[in-house]
């Protein structure tokens, strides 16, 4: 990688005539970094598509290239990114489906709007990655009848999918209905009876760890049933009987969903493994009974989970705040709270629930003021990346706490320059502190030539534009590769030098 032309690329004030003789030497890493640029006109993504093919799907996104701008026989994968945008021509579908890539059938079969033609022969393909890729998100119809594909793969897909008619993902899970599979993915590879060993160390193998084959293509069935299980469309009868299947992932599954009867709720809340409590604690369509209890079960990542259920009584939250470890993080239920129940929280004698509502970034301004000199460090943590906070209520948290919220305070947008400069004076220096002054709007430059002495913020500093001007082209050759891409992609690059590193290409 040029570190440099890769830096350049992406230079929000490298002049046209500069991206040109960018545009003819570009390789994948600098492509991909010009076709970011807001200002490349339309001559230039063509001239780029037709330098990087590569580079079209992000030019496809951003609406830089149209349909009259690709030949499909000579740029296939350009024409690709143009289906995956809904802009391709009906026409060209049946070019692709063509393809002798499968990887570019692949890709085709992952486009939407495909014309009729097109599914059709992407159904019909003779490599099972395709048909599979081609009923994740098959229209209803395709996916019914994609659904007694004789390869377990393709129906493990048709599970997958959101639009499959109910009554097909229940008959997968059943199987009843439904002809058996004939092949998967293990017995296609190996004779069976065959577990794939998880510490396989061949480098040909593709299958996953422990998948597994006697017949049955019982590993692909397990994967067909979880993704039924979290299936939205899969109808509720057709799940409830895997409450007590052996398969923990499924329970698990089956314990985040939100349209169980309330005794299969109780029946997943009393499960042996955390993990399914867990899920179903996060669940928001369990009642506020079953919540209390959860309140009390002993796995820290049940509490853990139930902290973040978007209905979780604020009484119930306020005593999971000590023992939940929930760290710094702003939870559902607090965003919500109320305007009556913000002011109560705030008042609350316990620090981890002060700490919890100082994550909203819209509280009063009475509120964050008085949060912002909270005798509890973590609290005032929390609250320094408030905005509205005045340079001296910033100061004084530094004051009071130092090193413990220097971070949280330089990452303020309302940071001023002077502020940020006594940051990176402190004493001992606080290396993430050092990385939010680095990328702050406000940073100075003597406070981002102080950024520079630190490893992981001099990157960064690189390519603050407040940076001067010779010592970004002395950063040009330092020895750290992301140093230089940096300083290459600082808008503040002399012009002159920019033209010269180009001209010496």
């Amino acid at each position: 990688m040029n570190h440099v032309l890769c830096g350049l690329a992406a230079n929000t004030a490298l002049p046209s005539e500069l991206v040109d003789r960018l545009i003819a030497v570009a390789d994948t890493d600098i492509a991909a970094d010009l076709a970011g640029r807001a200002d490349l006109g339309h001559a230039q993504a063509i001239a780029l598509v037709s330098r990087v093919e590569e580079s079209a799907r992000r030019l496809a996104s951003e609406g830089r290239l149209t349909a009259a701008d690709i030949d499909p026989a000579a740029q296939p994968r350009a024409a690709l990114a143009l289906f995956h945008e809904g802009v391709g021509r009906p026409e060209w579908a049946r070019l692709l489906a063509a393809d002798p890539l499968v990887a570019h059938r692949e890709e085709l079969a992952a486009c939407p709007g495909l014309p009729c033609d097109g599914v059709e022969s992407l159904a019909a393909d003779s490599d099972v990655r395709v048909v599979a890729e081609l009923a994740l998100c098959a229209a209803p119809d395709v996916a019914a009848r994609l659904a007694q594909h004789p390869h377990a793969e393709v129906r493990r897909a048709v599970a997958v999918n959101e639009a499959t008619p109910s009554a097909v993902l229940a008959a997968l899970i059943s199987g009843e209905g439904l002809p058996p599979s004939r092949r998967c993915l293990v017995c296609d590879r190996e004779e069976t009876p065959f577990v794939h060993d998880p510490q396989c160390a061949r480098l040909d193998c593709d299958l996953l760890p422990g998948a597994s084959c006697d017949g049955s293509h019982e590993s692909t069935v397990h994967d067909m049933q979880h993704a039924a299980l979290r299936n939205p469309a899969t109808p509720t009868e057709a799940v409830i009987g895997f409450a007590d299947h052996p398969s923990t992932l499924l329970r698990r599954a089956l314990s985040a969903r939100p349209d169980l009867p309330s005794e299969v709720y109780g029946r997943l809340a009393a499960d042996g493994t955390p993990g399914v409590r867990a899920d179903l604690a996060e669940n928001p369509a369990i009642d506020e009974a079953l919540i209390r209890a959860l309140a009390g079960d002993h796995g820290h990542e049940v509490r853990r989970a139930l902290a973040h259920n978007p209905h979780v009584p604020l009484d119930v939250l306020t005593d999971l705040a000590d023992t939940a470890k929930i760290g710094a993080t702003l939870l559902p239920r607090i965003a919500a709270a109320s305007t009556r129940e913000v002011e109560e929280l705030a008042k609350s004698p316990n620090p981890a629930v002060r700490m919890l509502l100082a994550q909203r970034r819209d509280l009063p301004a009475e509120i964050r003021d008085a949060l912002a000199t909270d005798p509890d460090a973590k609290v005032v943590k929390s609250i320094a990346g408030h905005p509205g906070l005045s340079e001296a209520r910033l100061r004084t948290m530094v004051d009071r706490h130092g090193s413990r919220v220097l971070a949280k305070v330089a990452a303020n947008p309302d940071a001023t320059p002077a502020l940020l400069e006594d940051v990176t004076r402190h004493q001992p220096p606080v290396q993430k502190a050092l990385r939010e002054v680095a990328r702050h709007r406000n940073a100075t430059a003597p406070a981002l030539l102080a950024c520079l002495a630190d490893k992981r913020a001099r990157p960064i500093a690189a390519g603050h534009p407040a940076l001067p001007p010779p010592v970004i082209v002395e950063l040009l050759t330092d020895t750290d590769g992301q140093v230089v891409e940096g300083a290459a992609a600082n808008p503040s690059l002399p012009p002159a030098v920019m033209s010269d590193l180009v001209c010496r290409l």
